[in-house]
């Protein structure tokens, strides 16, 4: 069942919002702190449960950090009812204070809607030596140890964002992100998820229940070698093909 055009709850908005710097009378910020403590003791089931959001810093703002450490091959993310998907109409009907929050918090799936994880996924930054990778079955892996205290990053490369960015310098070759990334690096993501696979089935995996049978499947077959994965490219959205209004 599709979950667009459903309204995005206020004090999740204004909590997003505030993080942004909008500031907010008291008793609507004591609601916004009771929303955001229930939040984090429910998100267990929707990210990695040895996470939690810390400050980062003034460049970056909040992130995702190891409470323990993660092995490689760790289901780290999985897509679950709770998130919130967006058609590109349905989102170009809000408000421009709902449009800054869908170019904050969301990425854009295979199909170009905008998809917003209600827990604090949204919160994972950018970095163009990740140490977790997206696949092609609405879960994301950790593609190397995760040590307590670092940060769960994503390349922003492979979230079909919309427009580019000069990301924070990390001394890499790469210095901005686009839309298009996924077409230039997708070899090397699926080298790197291949490697990692290979232990998925040997590491505890908190967040199975959310992966679907048949993907759990094909992250089985091929940790054992029998069948590779289907590659990240699938991830990709295809702009040439979108309706001109």
């Amino acid at each position: 069942m599709t979950k667009c055009g459903m309204r995005v709850p206020r004090i999740y908005v204004c909590f997003l919002l505030q993080l942004k710097g909008i500031k907010f009378p008291k008793k609507l910020m004591l609601n916004m702190k009771i929303y955001f403590n229930f939040a984090v003791k429910i998100h267990q089931t929707m990210i990695h449960p040895f996470t939690e959001i810390r400050y980062i810093s003034d460049e970056i703002g909040y992130g995702v950090v190891a409470k323990k450490f993660i092995p490689m091959g760790t289901v780290t993310w999985a897509l679950d009812a709770l998130d919130r998907e967006f058609t590109p109409k349905v989102a170009s009907s809000y408000a421009k204070v709902y449009q800054d929050i869908f170019d904050t918090y969301c990425f854009r799936n295979r199909k170009g809607n905008y998809v917003l994880c209600w827990d604090h996924a949204r919160f994972v930054n950018h970095s163009f030596n990740s140490n977790c990778l997206t696949t092609a079955y609405d879960f994301e892996i950790a593609i190397r140890d995760i040590q307590i205290g670092e940060q769960l990053t994503d390349d922003y490369g492979y979230l079909n964002i919309d427009s580019p960015f000069l990301a924070v310098s990390e001394g890499t070759e790469r210095k901005s992100v686009y839309p298009d990334d996924l077409l230039r690096y997708h070899k090397v993501w699926d080298e790197l998820l291949d490697i990692a696979v290979k232990n998925s089935t040997n590491v505890d995996q908190p967040l199975k229940h959310l992966v679907k049978d048949k993907h759990w499947v094909a992250l089985e077959q091929a940790a054992k070698g029998v069948q590779a994965m289907n590659s990240i490219l699938e991830c990709f959205y295809d702009r040439t093909k979108e309706k001109v209004s």
